[in-house]
């Protein structure tokens, strides 16, 4: 059952909460060889459970009561060990829940496992030298990208209806894109922040609901959404205000980057815009116009030098405790000058402002969730995109400008490739219009499905 369907079937009392979570408990330990799901307390959860039909039986009404949900290992729950996927975390227990949590947990949601994610959330595949890699839900030898690929393969694979991530470059979109569920970055503050671990990124991570369907994402949204004290950037979002064929929407095949695309991805793509032209939705071709010298290589060192200012007293004090791949990220942050520094924060400030610009004219942009599909789970990435060799980050290209604007997306299913591999639609929009992006992507969504696969 979807997240919907199990909020009336629990409060309905056609099941109980306790009989929710032990099926989800018991498809968790089934599917361990994905290594989705980290940390399991089995006891604790089955007496949240219990609790949630206590509240029903007072009379108690809850958006999402008896939902089994999974939080990526970096976001705090009371109680549960929380890793951030590092060996310096390994018996880190949190002293309380991140504001995002609290919220899902008064609403009658059930935390059942922590998700996977790679270091620190630094990596675009989710692997971590304290639990191993995580596999695709499809197959085995693939990674489902990252670093959110935990919390995204356990909603694919059925495991939950719900999980939580965090999105600081993509990490929320992409991965549910490469396993065919969707995910949701919304503005930055629309969700607050915290309690939690300091962030290596600079005002540019979210937190991120992870579903099989937009509406149950978006029924997450409204309980996690909304301005808290402790959260100085939190804020209040917009109202849905308009109906989305009266929208005015762009589409960009690339996002007017230098960046390759499987063909199977650009001609689907295509085909929905063409075909959500023919249902009256008001769609032109229009590129971004990026300042000179924006790309995500200039946006870097903010992640490097801010895992270095975290974390770089204890790599040089004992470097076999972190992951290769983000001890590479700690060592160049270690050697960045300040004037490096400032480039890539102004280089930050160009790209919000562009995107600024393109939102003047145009209500929603169309475009890529991820250039390629999923990948061999050995490698950082595709060798090879759209038939042409690439760097290992060519995969990420098209989500990072987004988080650096702050503003909301979203990722939807739309097709597969001859292997059954899925990938994704992004749908952006202007910063505090996610209810807006939300009910319009819904009626995408719909549109999506009435196409042959």
């Amino acid at each position: 059952m979807n997240a919907h369907e199990i909020v009336a079937t629990v409060s309905s009392k056609r099941a109980s909460a306790v009989e929710i979570v032990r099926a989800a408990l018991d498809r968790i330990a089934a599917a361990k060889a994905l290594n989705a799901v980290v940390t399991v307390d089995t006891e604790r959860s089955l007496s949240d459970a219990a609790t949630i039909d206590r509240r029903l039986q007072l009379g108690e009404s809850m958006p999402l009561a008896g939902v089994p949900v999974v939080i990526k290992d970096n976001i705090w729950v009371d109680g549960w060990r929380v890793t951030q996927g590092s060996r310096l975390f390994t018996d880190f227990v949190a002293p309380c829940d991140a504001i995002a949590v609290e919220r899902l947990k008064k609403a009658g949601a059930i935390v059942v496992g922590m998700g996977a994610t790679s270091e620190f959330a630094c990596k675009g595949v989710t692997t971590s030298l304290l639990f191993g890699p995580t596999r695709h839900p499809l197959n085995p030898e693939l990674t489902p990208g990252g670093s959110s690929g935990g919390p995204a393969t356990a909603v694919a694979a059925d495991l939950v209806p719900l999980a939580i991530g965090t999105d600081a470059g993509g990490s929320s979109r992409r991965p549910p894109a490469h396993v065919g569920v969707v995910g949701f970055k919304p503005s930055y503050g629309a969700i607050p922040y915290g309690p939690g671990f300091a962030e290596p990124f600079f005002d540019i991570s979210v937190i991120a609901p992870i579903a099989r369907n937009v509406a149950d994402t978006a029924l997450a949204f409204e309980v996690m959404a909304g301005p808290d004290v402790r959260d100085s950037d939190s804020a209040l979002v917009e109202t849905a205000d308009a109906e989305s064929s009266e929208l005015r929407i762009a589409f960009s095949p690339k996002l007017a980057l230098d960046i390759p695309v499987d063909p199977v991805i650009t001609e689907r793509l295509e085909a929905i815009v063409e075909h959500l032209g023919e249902k009256g939705l008001r769609i032109v071709r229009r590129d971004p116009v990026w300042p000179q010298g924006a790309t995500e290589e200039a946006l870097m060192p903010l992640q490097h030098v801010g895992l270095a200012g975290l974390y770089g007293a204890a790599f040089q004090k004992d470097p076999a405790q972190f992951d290769p791949d983000v001890a590479r990220q700690i060592e160049r942050g270690l050697s960045l000058r300040g004037v490096e520094v400032t480039a890539a924060l102004g280089a930050s400030a160009a790209i919000r402002a562009a995107f600024a610009a393109f939102f003047c004219e145009f209500d929603l942009l169309l475009a890529p969730t991820v250039p390629c599909v999923a990948w061999p789970l050995v490698q950082l990435g595709p060798k090879m995109v759209g038939g042409k060799e690439v760097s290992p980050r060519a995969h990420a290209a098209f989500t990072p400008f987004v988080n650096h604007a702050r503003l909301p997306a979203i990722t939807i299913p739309c097709g597969h490739d001859r292997s059954g591999l899925p990938f994704g639609i992004q749908i952006i929009a202007r910063r505090r219009r996610d209810r807006m992006l939300l009910h319009a992507a819904m009626r995408i969504e719909a549109e999506i499905r009435t196409l042959p696969r």
